[in-house]
């Protein structure tokens, strides 16, 4: 191995560093605690070796929230294969549902909540993953029922902002908010706009 792949390997190397630490902390921690000087002080390095990888907290805030996406859309991708499209669109749901609950940082990070929305101006196409799946399955529904297909991005928004509203008073009221009670609003809520396509 030559010494400039050396270089880009260790390069690489400390890269991924960085962001295992900065996920350890937040894990630990909580997004609000999450700096660039704990982050160098757990990796045993100086603070400009993290500004030489990442210009500042956002964009590494921005690294992890595009690995979010990445798990998020594997867990939609497992529902592809589902017939007919309300019964993909019910997969779907529950995937985005469950993903939220069991990923809770990355959900926050992703979707700014209860913090400043990382990546303002870089925001990458896999931030609409769910709303792109769900807009299939609403149009598809719609066309078999001969639904008014103007509709068609008001309904997807419409439910997305349902899921979404959920989820957010979950998250952030998780204390005084029973959760079988939320899961029955969801799921009473997605019925209905399911049979109201």
């Amino acid at each position: 191995m030559g010494i400039s792949e050396r270089k880009a390997r260790q390069k690489e190397n400390v890269r991924s560093q960085i962001l295992e630490m900065a996920w350890q902390i937040v894990k630990d921690e909580g997004w609000q605690a999450l700096s660039i000087r704990k982050i160098a002080d757990g990796i045993e390095y100086s603070v400009p070796v993290i500004y030489d990888h990442f210009a500042n907290k956002e964009a590494i805030l921005f690294e992890l929230s595009l690995h979010g996406f990445d798990l998020l859309q594997q867990e939609l991708d497992k529902n592809m294969n589902i017939e007919p499209a309300e019964a993909r669109l019910r997969a779907h749901v529950e995937s985005y549902w469950h993903f939220a609950f069991r990923n809770k940082e990355y959900y926050q990070l992703m979707y700014g909540l209860g913090m400043p929305c990382c990546g303002a101006g870089k925001m990458n196409a896999q931030v609409n993953i769910f709303r792109d799946r769900i807009l299939e399955d609403i149009e598809k529904v719609m066309q078999q029922r001969g639904s008014d297909m103007s509709q068609l991005c008001f309904k997807s928004y419409a439910l997305w902002s349902i899921i979404h509203g959920l989820i957010s008073i979950m998250q952030m009221r998780v204390s005084d908010i029973d959760n079988t009670l939320n899961k029955q609003v969801l799921t009473d809520s997605v019925e209905a706009f399911i049979n109201n396509l």
